[in-house]
Order: structure tokens, then C-alpha cells, then sequence
């Protein structure tokens, strides 16, 4: 059986959320999210699954990805520093992350974004 969130604890996992999305580069471990948003690191990781419908990582993981292709959208900034920004340390594992989620290659989405305009 899932445990019921109170209103309170949504509003700690959302805040958690802002969190990680205000530090896209570098988030706080699991533990250190738990504590900023005050509430325990096992009612945030089962909170997360009720209220986003993912994992933290999995939620960290979609907002750097779609971070990054915003940052791509706008054509000022290379792939290198759109995975940079979003805080991947490997270009070439950025880019693997981005063809899995968006199915296109970060470089080819850039160029084509880029000519649209």
C-alpha cells in the first residue's frame, strides 16, 4: 500500500523539485534535497513517484534534458556548453542521453532549430 501524502509533504516534494531545477548543474544529493526541503529521503523518493510520476534522478534527469533543449532552441550556444549548463561533465554522454529522449542527435536539433528561424 502507498502511503497518503498530507498537502504538506506535496508541498515539500514540489519544492524539492524547484530545487533541482535551480541547480540543474550541480544538485544536492539525495539526502541534502531531503533536508532542504525538510522532509525524510524516503517519504521524498516514494513522494516523488506519487507527485511527478518519476524518480528524482529520473525528474532531474528530464529537466536537464529539456533545459538543454531549450538552450539549443534559442542557437547562442553550442552543444558543448548546453551540456555543460545542464550539468554533464561528457559531451559525447550528453549526447547520447539527448538522442534517447528526443530521438536526434543535440548537434543535428541545433542546425535544424537554427534555420527554422
Amino acid at each position: 500500500k502507498v502511503p497518503t501524502l498530507k498537502p504538506d509533504d506535496v508541498e515539500r516534494i514540489h519544492y524539492a523539485g524547484e530545487i533541482l531545477r535551480s541547480q540543474l548543474n550541480n544538485p544536492p544529493s539525495l539526502i541534502g534535497l531531503a533536508r532542504l526541503a525538510q522532509i525524510n529521503d524516503h517519504k521524498l523518493k516514494v513522494g516523488f513517484r506519487q507527485v511527478f510520476g518519476t524518480t528524482v534522478f529520473g525528474y532531474l534527469h528530464n529537466c536537464r534534458m529539456e533545459r538543454s533543449r531549450q538552450l539549443l532552441e534559442s542557437g547562442d550556444i553550442t552543444v558543448a556548453n548546453a551540456a555543460q549548463i545542464v550539468g554533464f561533465t561528457s559531451r559525447s554522454h550528453f549526447a547520447v542521453a539527448f538522442r534517447k529522449k528526443f530521438g536526434i542527435n543535440p548537434g543535428i536539433y541545433r542546425k535544424h532549430k537554427c534555420s527554422v528561424v
